[in-house]
């Protein structure tokens, strides 16, 4: 039974809804590939399928529309699948239960995958159509952006003609996103002697906290579980002797981490010093964090006496000042842009399992040595706690253009239909159009979207009346034929 088959534009929730039903967490995307070849296939478009299972689906120009200038369509089609502790949905296997609230779409106890669903729902929709007015269509899926843009950095374009491309990967509608940061992914591995110890074990929780997108909200200061949890055990560390036997937070590096927790091992005795700790840093960090992130919890649980392998005091405590030895947040703002983070991190999973203690970090700038800078600072401190790294989904940033016409059209159209000015901005997100205009020269590129509140996250909300005004933005700009 459909859930979304009354909203407006129908086709558009239609295909929306059907994406939701097919498993397409980053990573996981054969089905969702699947699913849009077999879509061109049914209709007789022409695509292509890459071994990345990147997809590329082309629609000739409509009557009257043939001499116009091809425009690319791009978005993609992998989701950051997060769901909340009491969620018994298998993101790898099971779609979504989504709702309706008001104006808004949701998930129950996931996230929804507006981001970016919502643009394939869009192409999906026109590709179609046999009524709507629009040049030559290139649509562009790509695989794996949430990870690194994996998919924008191994596609071959080399078969496109189009030198102008919408992408309908933004979250806040009346902006036009025309430039973004660079970033990369750094994972920075320790490895702790590991022996067998006896004791009582507790496990540290860090919980409650609002989490949301590293690059959109990192300037919001909002908690970060993994890098409370480093203070914690530090704290611990110096009040008592523990040994590490567990500890993990996060499940994506671009997302900043709602949770976390560590299990340690310690003597009965010093367990009221324990108590003392935690409970003194619950009600300092909820302080700290009363405006910015109001709902913090740190508590601890008593799992009872065992012996287990866990690392050695030595190492727990190196593990631990590493932890929270790591800068995590905004590192800099933009002295050009007022208001534009400019470089900045986010420590977004931690694992500690069978002696390897690894965090896995995302790294943004718009300054390309910053961000090489930045990358090497986290370096140094890996190295000084005898750990090492690796680097991997290292893009561009996209770099502002002077002249764009089609940023211009998209201006003066939004102005007609709603008697103002949309915002025309730079943003500290990475976006897959820098990788994507180092592909094709000359690319003429604006990124725009409907309305969506807290993405990564189990509180991601759509708004189903932005959607319908972009819908028909969207629909206006193809339509519309050049002066």
């Amino acid at each position: 039974m459909s859930v979304l088959g009354q909203l407006e534009p129908q086709r558009v929730f239609y295909y929306f809804e059907e994406i939701t039903r097919i498993p397409h967490g980053s990573g996981n995307v054969d089905a969702i590939s699947n699913y849009l070849a077999n879509f061109a296939k049914e209709r007789g478009l022409f695509y292509i399928q890459d071994e990345l299972k990147n997809v590329i689906i082309v629609k000739e120009a409509s009557k009257g529309y043939e001499k116009e200038p091809a425009v690319i369509l791009q978005g993609h089609m992998d989701m950051v699948a997060v769901k909340t502790p009491d969620c018994s949905i298998d993101l790898k296997r099971e779609g979504l239960q989504i709702a309706t609230d008001g104006d808004a779409v949701f998930a129950k106890g996931t996230s929804l995958g507006g981001d970016d669903g919502i643009a394939v729902a869009y192409a999906l929709a026109i590709l179609e159509s046999d009524t709507m007015k629009h040049p030559r269509l290139e649509v562009v899926f790509t695989v794996d952006e949430e990870v690194g843009m994996e998919g924008a950095t191994g596609i071959d374009l080399s078969m496109l003609t189009a030198k102008r491309m919408l992408n309908l990967d933004s979250e806040d509608e009346g902006i036009l996103l025309t430039g973004c940061a660079g970033g990369v992914r750094q994972k920075c591995t320790l490895m702790l002697q590991q022996k067998e110890q006896r004791g009582t074990a507790y496990k540290i929780t860090v919980a409650g906290l609002l989490g949301g997108h590293s690059g959109v909200e990192i300037h919001k200061e909002r908690g970060n579980a993994i890098n409370l949890l480093g203070r914690i055990l530090c704290e611990i560390g110096r009040a008592c002797t523990f040994h590490l036997m567990h500890a993990e937070g996060g499940e994506a590096d671009n997302a900043i981490p709602r949770e976390a927790s560590a299990v340690i091992l310690l003597s009965d005795s010093e367990e009221s010093v324990l108590e003392a700790t935690v409970s003194r840093l619950n009600r300092e960090i909820a302080k700290e964090l009363a405006t910015r992130d109001g709902n913090v919890q740190i508590a601890f649980l008593k799992l009872g006496t065992t012996a287990a392998m866990c690392a050695e005091a030595n190492d727990t405590h190196r593990a631990s000042g590493f932890l929270w030895a790591l800068p995590n947040g905004v590192q800099c703002m933009s002295a050009d842009v007022e208001g534009l983070v400019e470089t900045s991190l986010n420590l977004g999973v931690l694992r500690y399992e069978a002696g390897e203690f690894s965090v896995t970090i995302s790294l943004r700038s718009s300054v390309e040595s910053a961000k090489k800078a930045l990358v090497e600072k986290v370096a140094a401190i890996t190295r000084l706690a005898g750990g090492s790294y690796t680097l991997a989904g290292d893009y561009p940033g996209w770099k502002y253009r002077a002249d764009s016409p089609l940023r211009d059209k998209m201006v003066r159209i939004y102005e007609a239909m709603y008697g103002e000015k949309p915002k025309v901005e730079a943003v500290h997100a990475g976006l897959e159009c820098g990788i994507i205009a180092d592909k094709i020269p000359d690319l003429d590129c604006v990124s725009f979207g409907p309305q969506m509140e807290n993405i990564h996250t189990t509180e991601e909300r759509l708004s189903i009346s932005s959607t319908r005004r972009v819908w028909e933005y969207l629909l206006k700009i193809l339509e519309e034929r050049e002066e």
